[in-house]
């Protein structure tokens, strides 16, 4: 068992903040993380099994500069997820999936059933779609989400199979933690705590420099935050007209 476990190391971290965790969780895929082979993409990556607990998910600072992307990119993401702007790609047939297309039928449920039990287990959303995506070349990351409401909190537990540390990470679990508060509004409750499990976290070949670069600004300890409600909210509020924009255009064409 220890040969197994040494060979995909579990890694549990906690924070009160995403940027805590998140950059907990990054600063342990560099130092545990053991490189393996991925042939789908013929290449190698470093990898572990992560569950980043963050226990109070709308502290301040929100956001860390250890992503990719901006405020502009940040809120396009937050409209794909909460929005579905780009769902008519499915439609289309340009994309095989949105996570958006695959669950905002799910979401009057989850609703529903919390108000009906708020001690309910049941109320799960699906992403993963077992037609589609067995056998697929490019099949759904995100698997599933639970929501329990405990002590009055909406509490939001996520499932990936797969999730790249560097690049999605972050955008995947903030744009995941405004869902949850948007539910959590909706059901006149308070924020509980966010994890999110990725059974593979894992930083691409390619990207070792990136994630290096990371952790040692991490491990300096560098100003690394940005404030969201009293920052990046705004600025990206201000990119939404031309985000949604540039959407409409794409889906005319």
């Amino acid at each position: 068992m220890d040969n197994m476990l040494s060979e995909m190391p579990e890694i549990l971290v906690y924070g009160e903040s995403l940027p805590e965790a998140y950059h907990k969780a990054l600063a342990e895929l560099e130092e545990k993380g053991p490189v393996t082979d991925c042939a789908d993409w013929n290449t190698t990556q470093k990898e572990v099994s992560m569950t980043m607990c963050v226990r109070r998910p709308l502290t301040e600072p929100m956001i860390s500069k250890c992503f990719i992307g901006g405020p502009r990119e940040l809120e396009q993401y937050r409209l794909e997820m909460l929005d579905g702007i780009l769902d008519f790609e499915v439609e289309k047939g340009n994309w095989a999936y949105t996570y958006h297309a695959r669950y905002q039928d799910q979401i009057p449920f989850i609703i529903e059933e919390l108000r009906r039990n708020p001690s309910s287990r049941r109320a799960v959303m699906t992403v993963r779609d077992k037609e589609a995506d067995m056998g697929s070349a490019d099949p759904a990351c995100l698997q599933h989400i639970q929501y329990f409401v405990r002590e009055s909190r909406l509490c939001s537990k996520v499932l990936f199979r797969s999730n790249d540390a560097c690049k999605a990470a972050f955008m995947n679990a903030f744009a995941l933690i405004m869902l949850q508060k948007r539910i959590a509004d909706e059901l006149g409750l308070a924020m509980g705590s966010y994890t999110h499990r990725a059974n593979s976290f894992h930083c691409y070949a390619k990207d070792f420099e990136l994630l290096q670069g990371y952790v040692k600004r991490i491990l300096d300890k560098e100003e690394i935050t940005f404030p969201y409600e009293d920052g990046w909210a705004e600025i990206m509020e201000e990119e939404r007209p031309a985000i949604l924009r540039q959407a409409e255009q794409l889906r005319k064409r």
